[in-house]
């Protein structure tokens, strides 16, 4: 059953009994229920963030840093020591959270988050006509509502299915980067990555454990982007060895 909380800035579901010590944040077009297959039974507070599921969108497009502030106050809802368990874009909110309350967060548990750029070696780009479509937009040589046909036509499945304030969203959070958050993260980070991701590939873990304090990367071969459903198993592992290690 769901039920709010953040003071009814999101709704959410409990997928064990209380005492509640694990936070759990969805990727990007996901909700609560990816955690189901991973986490039923265990301590867990999942929660559909802002714009997703049942939570009502944000008044304006928010960065990343302003939905952690959002979901800050459910962490004194839950009972400490608490793990924050972050897939995708909830991901990037987790690491938010722990950087700006290492009172609350004891661990973080990180699957398929983008959260470092890849090298521009290894970056993929725009195709032909996009580029020259965004150089002439530039100049002001091309209107706003054809370069609205090209990012449509060419953009990711997410910004074409994004309207209104969420598109927003989505295009401040594509161009973040995380390593200030990351070096302020005090507490142990577990990234537990599908070897055939390519929203965040492994190289990207690689990168994000280097600017970690305390960071170990677990790398599941067959597994892609979607680990909380692909491999629920393995993700409940890294829970349960992130709730039992020391505080």
């Amino acid at each position: 059953m769901l039920r709010a909380f953040a003071g009814g800035a999101v709704f959410g579901e409990a997928l064990g009994d209380p005492p509640w010590r694990v936070l759990a944040l969805h990727g990007w077009r996901r909700t609560h229920d990816d955690f189901r297959p991973a986490l039923a039974g265990m301590p867990v507070i999942a929660v559909d963030l802002p714009g997703f599921g049942a939570s009502p969108p944000p008044p304006e497009p928010w960065s990343t840093g302003d939905y952690a502030d959002a979901v800050a106050p459910l962490l004194d809802e839950l009972t400490p020591p608490l793990t924050v368990v972050g897939h995708s874009f909830g991901g990037r909110v987790a690491v938010h959270l722990a950087a700006r309350r290492p009172d609350a967060v004891d661990a973080l548990v990180l699957t398929g988050v983008p959260l470092l750029r890849p090298a521009a070696g290894r970056r993929a780009r725009p195709p032909v006509p996009f580029r020259v479509g965004r150089a002439l937009h530039r100049a002001r040589l091309l209107s706003d509502e054809r370069m609205e046909a090209l990012r449509r036509r060419h953009g990711s499945d997410d910004y074409r299915l994004a309207t209104g304030v969420m598109r927003d969203v989505l295009v401040q959070a594509v161009n973040e980067t995380y390593e200030e958050q990351l070096r302020a993260v005090r507490c142990p980070i577990a990234l537990v990555w599908g070897a055939d991701d390519t929203a965040a590939p492994p190289a990207v873990a690689a990168a994000a454990a280097d600017l970690a304090v305390d960071a170990e990367v677990t790398v599941l071969s067959g597994v892609g982007h979607l680990v909380p459903t692909e491999a629920p198993d393995a993700l409940r592992r890294a829970v349960e060895r992130a709730m039992a290690a020391p505080g």
